[in-house]
């Protein structure tokens, strides 16, 4: 199926993920004290982190994250590990420039149809 919202050029995309870096950090940051959090909670019912209250509020603050990131028109693929797409075009094609958690720069891209399985580098 054919995008129908924006389209980025790569170096759109590279810029729009170096500015919204931190919040992407940001969400690292709360997925790792999520994922703590509930197993301190499921082993011992108590955590350093807090009770069933923070759970509450981390999940709140991911999903508000979350929806930052779509209304930037940015494809939210996965959040462990992040995964992001950005729709574009290369050489008349639709294509998602493609950026993974641990990648410096968006330094991938695959066809629509061909999803994770056919990325490439740029």
């Amino acid at each position: 199926m054919p995008h129908t919202g924006p389209v980025f050029t790569l170096a759109q995309a590279r810029h729009l993920i170096a500015t919204l870096r931190p919040r992407v950090d940001e969400l690292i940051r709360l997925r790792a004290d999520l994922a703590e959090l509930r197993v301190d909670l499921a082993d011992r019912g108590a955590s350093p982190l807090g009770g069933l209250a923070e759970v509450k509020g981390l999940e709140a603050r991911l999903h508000a994250l979350v929806e930052e990131l779509h209304s930037h028109d940015i494809q939210v693929k996965g959040i462990a590990p992040v995964l992001l797409d950005f729709p574009g075009e290369r050489d008349g094609r639709p294509v998602l420039w493609c950026w993974l958690e641990g990648d410096s720069d968006v330094r991938w891209y695959h066809r629509m149809e061909c999803g994770f399985a056919g990325r490439r580098p740029v």
